[in-house]
């Protein structure tokens, strides 16, 4: 799991937290995010999430029994069973939890929905959009044309294994693991604890010719299974 106890900062205050390797995800003490909310101290905040958890499970919520138990570090040094939950369960979280300082996040989470259902109905949006953050980000042109053109290339690869009935996103995993170890001599784990990435995107922290090589690698694949496609139906 990475580290025994690891914390992270917000307001000023601590939030325990732990990254799952496996899982490539990070789990956040429920309680350490309470307290920030409701600006109570830790024993109000256990009790508050022991009421809003019964208050959950009674309104038939799915978010109490998707909550994880991992041992952290507690304040007073010693490891105790501590209710964690991953960054999209912590979300839902917020908005069960009448404080003005979770406001913002509601807010924010009405805002990126909105965004999504316009680059639903306009796709043009969500590439501006991803050029905005990259350049914002200091990505040079040459590198942001390189990263859209591997956008592009990997759905045409993703929709070549949809036409092949491949729709699962672990099987989309195992087969990108299996290019990129190709073309790297890394599995797309090795590559990212290589660049020192957690939950970043492997791709976004690739140079030029990484890049390069990767669009190779996924456009001679998605070209072979169309030849062996045409060589099956012209047999």
């Amino acid at each position: 799991m990475g580290k025994d106890n690891e914390l992270k900062l917000f307001e000023d205050k601590k939030i325990r937290v732990k990254w799952n390797e496996e899982q490539e995800k990070w789990y956040f003490s429920v309680v350490d995010i309470v307290a920030i909310l409701t600006d109570n101290d830790y024993q109000k905040s256990r009790n508050y999430w022991k009421w809003l958890k019964n208050k959950l499970n009674e309104e038939g919520s799915e978010l109490v029994s998707e909550t994880n138990q991992l041992k952290m570090r507690a304040f007073d040094g010693k490891l105790r069973d501590t209710d964690v939950m991953t960054t999209e369960q912590i979300l839902r979280l917020i908005q069960s939890i009448p404080s003005k300082k979770a406001e913002p996040f509601k807010l924010w989470l009405a805002q990126v929905g909105k965004e999504r259902i316009d680059e639903a109905y306009d796709p043009e949006i969500a590439i501006n959009r991803a050029l905005d953050i990259y350049r914002k980000k200091g990505y040079s042109e040459e590198w942001i044309n390189q990263r859209l053109k591997t956008i592009d290339i990997r759905k045409e690869f993703t929709d070549e294994l949809k036409a092949k009935g491949i729709n699962a996103g672990r099987d989309f995993a195992i087969l990108t693991n299996i290019l990129t170890q190709t073309w790297s001599g890394y599995s797309v784990k090795e590559y990212k604890n290589l660049k020192g990435l957690k939950k970043e995107n492997l791709r976004d922290n690739m140079t030029n010719m990484e890049l390069v090589l990767n669009m190779l690698a996924e456009t001679s694949s998605t070209d072979f299974r169309k030849e062996s496609k045409r060589f099956y139906y012209n047999r």
